[in-house]
């Protein structure tokens, strides 16, 4: 093959990709769901451990199973913000319909500090 053809083998490859991330989300929020419905927390540790081991299982490479749970890490990370982010909307959103005060979720699901609190970010050591 040529480098040109290769490079459209990996566009498409790209274009697969994206489509089953998208459709692992999709399954992650119904998940989400279920979870706040059944009262389950949605990190779930030894679920990831799982996870981690199915998809070593699986790896017949080139890729070493430590780069492969590499990716997996920040794909499950990533989920677990769609779950969070879209669970507290729903929060905020029933909120709001109820007459409730908002429930003070940031992005991530993270507790906003109340008023008088001297929270600090771990990332930046800024004052929020």
């Amino acid at each position: 093959m040529t480098l040109e053809e290769m490079r459209d083998r990996i566009d498409d490859l790209d274009r697969q990709l994206v489509e089953l991330l998208s459709e692992r989300a999709r399954a992650a929020q119904m998940i989400g769901h279920l979870k706040v419905a059944t009262s389950l927390p949605i990190y779930e540790p030894a679920r990831e451990k799982v996870i981690y081991a199915n998809v070593r299982a699986a790896n017949k490479g080139p890729l070493p199973d430590i780069e492969l749970t590499h990716i997996y890490e920040r794909i499950i990370d990533v989920m677990r913000t769609l779950q969070q982010n879209e669970l507290a909307s729903e929060r905020n959103a029933q909120a709001v319909a109820s007459g409730s005060p908002a429930t003070g979720l940031r992005r991530g699901g993270d507790v906003a500090p109340g008023p008088g609190t001297d929270a600090q970010t771990s990332e930046t050591g800024k004052r929020q």
